[in-house]
């Protein structure tokens, strides 16, 4: 008999034990791949915002170019001397390097017949202008500001660059020399935490900035595993693959940049996932030596039983609540990508699970329902940000994307949780009682349960709720929507618990609340800047931009409007940004956001030395701007 109690005892431990180091290798191999796919999108990430700054370099360039070539093509029509011309030149020349860059070496070019240089450079006697790179690339660019391709200067290492545009003679030639330090600064950064190198190569080969300082200027490829990694990169604008490089494994992220460049970072696999593994392996032997402790524990004394038992309970809570915060998360992720809804997804589940409790649902299966509601819409991380914030109506093509998400849905959550009613729930959302929904048209009780549940939770959030194109619609038009659906859209008995929740909500507490229009104020003495904000911000949400061109237009608007955010340009005629900002600090506490073209180190260090919550460069980029708006006062 005791024998037959050890074994079965025995046997039970072995069964615990493989079941949970199933479930521990199972949860274990799903947080590695999660991190691997995190770590390349950083990498992706990193790489799409260097290559932006590079490509806001060089347009820098070109714009200083452009407007040169505008001013001079002006002179010409007005018969204005090339003496009057190099003046102008000279000027331009000296305030590029003042006030913009001081790698801007010069404007020069080929003037009516004759070499100009505004940087007072003299060619000798042997010099023609005509057979110069700079001058071919911009005849034949035929009026485009061109890039040239780039050089090593022999005596600085410096790599250079010219940008030429044709004047609208047809024979005359502007042209702008940078150099390529800054570029190389940018290229220096993009380490991606040491485990790997970057670099920026032209169409060439040649290699405009490296990591390596030293290999600037080099021609690739080297050999065949460069010759190799050069192919694959020429073969798609952007891309990342992996290939073996002086015998270890590595993850190549490249982007097109400025025309005929590419940015690329390679990045160690075995050093970029390190930690990862580190983590992976020590969880694995803790639960190993966790598990081994409660076998030996567990085989000494019925007493040990009853611990263990106890210990694998909390464990289960533990996990649960574990699985709780990460669907949580997951579903907040989704909601960002709605800057109209935001919650959407949480009231969902939490209409849905109250219907649940009103159609007597055991608590397992409120759970399941409150789940399936809060990753109800988790397949639209497949669908464009731009489509799901359209304002206006959406094409034939927009509408497909929007429809296929609760298939995508579907597949994302088979493999996340092992009640397949969940996945159920996103897939099957959008079917109609009658059959005419989608995505397979099911009808009546061919449609799961759970996803005639989240079906009216989920309509009834849509029309309750802030959209692109409307604000949430009064309770009572809500009701006859739901009323009118019965038998059609919707379950009629679920709807009519629905109604029953409707009617019994009598201030309308069941609506997206957060609807307050949030003034932000730009500080900028030069209008044009300010109406750019305004186009950039225009399609948030609950947005209304305030403008102050001067000191005294600023603390009037502070004192007489509530202002939940501060666009402040750091060049004011009046005032130095640093000093208008200290200025309102004396009185107000808003996040204050900094505008400026200086990129240098000691106006950043300035910059977070007052704390300041944060900055964008000139010119801006909408999308940044937008991005950093949105994230200081919504998080």
């Amino acid at each position: 008999m005791k024998n037959t109690v050890v074994k079965r005892l025995f046997t039970t431990i072995l069964l615990v034990f493989v079941l949970m180091a199933g479930m521990l290798t199972y949860t274990f191999v799903s947080f590695y791949r999660s991190s691997k796919a995190s770590i390349m999108e950083l990498g992706e990430s990193n790489m799409n915002s260097q290559a932006t700054m590079i490509e806001n370099y060089i347009n820098t360039g070109k714009e200083i170019l452009w407007v040169s070539a505008d001013t001079v093509n002006f002179m010409m029509r007005n018969g204005e001397s090339n003496e009057d011309i190099l003046e102008f030149l000279t000027e331009e020349t000296q305030k590029a390097q003042t006030e913009i860059d001081d790698n801007f070496t010069g404007i020069y070019g080929y003037v009516n017949g004759e070499y100009i240089d505004g940087s007072g450079w003299v060619p000798p006697n042997d010099y023609v202008p005509q057979s110069r790179d700079w001058y071919i690339a911009g005849m034949e660019a035929d009026g485009e500001a061109t890039i040239v391709a780039p050089y090593l200067d022999a005596q600085t290492h410096t790599i250079m660059i010219s940008i030429s545009q044709l004047l609208s003679d047809g024979e005359s030639v502007l042209s702008l020399d940078i150099a390529l330090k800054e570029v190389q600064s940018i290229t220096e950064s993009m380490t991606m935490n040491d485990i790997g190198y970057s670099f920026i190569i032209d169409k060439n080969g040649l290699i405009v900035a490296h990591t390596d300082a030293a290999q600037k200027g080099e021609q690739y490829p080297k050999n065949q595993e460069q010759a190799n990694m050069l192919a694959k990169i020429r073969a798609a604008s952007s891309a990342r693959f992996e290939m073996e490089l002086d015998g270890e494994k590595c993850t190549v992220f490249s982007k097109e940049a400025a025309g005929d460049w590419y940015v690329v970072i390679v990045a160690n696999n075995t050093k970029m996932l390190e930690d990862q593994t580190r983590q992976l392996w020590i969880c694995i032997i803790l639960s190993i030596l966790v598990l081994a402790i409660i076998f030996l524990f567990t085989a000494a004394s019925a007493s040990n039983i009853a611990k263990s038992q106890n210990k694998e309970r909390e464990s289960r809570e533990k996990l649960d609540r574990v699985n709780m915060n990460i669907i949580r998360s997951l579903a907040y992720t989704i909601d960002a990508k709605d800057r109209y809804t935001s919650g959407h997804s949480q009231r969902v589940a939490e209409y849905s699970l109250a219907i649940a409790k009103r159609m007597g649902k055991s608590e397992e299966d409120q759970k399941i329902i409150y789940y399936a509601g809060l990753l109800h819409d988790v397949g639209k991380i497949r669908v464009p940000e731009a489509v799901i914030n359209k304002p206006g109506k959406l094409t034939d093509e927009e509408f497909d994307q929007i429809r296929v998400h609760p298939v995508s849905g579907y597949h994302i959550l088979r493999d996340i949780h092992e009640d397949e009613r969940i996945g159920y729930g996103a897939k099957y959302h959008h079917e109609r009682y009658d059959g005419s929904g989608y995505p397979n048209g099911l009808e009546g009780e061919n449609i799961p349960e759970i996803a005639r549940i989240i079906g009216v939770a989920d309509a009834y959030d849509a029309m309750a709720s802030n959209r692109s194109y409307r604000n949430a619609l009064p309770q009572d038009v809500v009701r006859g929507e739901i009323e009118k659906g019965k038998g059609r859209q919707f379950d009629p008995r679920i709807a009519d618990i629905m109604l029953k929740m409707i009617d019994e909500d009598k201030e309308y507490k069941m609506c997206q609340t957060d609807k307050d229009i949030r003034d932000i104020l730009v500080i900028d003495d030069e209008p044009m800047n300010v109406k750019m904000v305004e186009k950039i911000l225009k399609d948030i949400p609950s947005i209304h931009v305030l403008k102050a061109l001067n000191k005294e237009q600023a603390m009037e608007r502070l004192e007489t409007r509530e202002v939940a955010l501060i666009l402040l340009d750091l060049k004011m005629p009046d005032i130095d940004g640093f000093d208008l900002y200290k200025l309102i600090r004396e009185k107000y506490n808003m996040p204050v956001i900094l505008m400026t073209a200086d990129r240098s180190i000691e106006t950043v260090q300035r910059i977070a030395e007052l704390g300041i919550d944060d900055y964008i460069t000139k010119p801006l980029n909408a999308f940044v701007t937008r991005e950093t708006v949105y994230g200081i006062i919504n998080y």
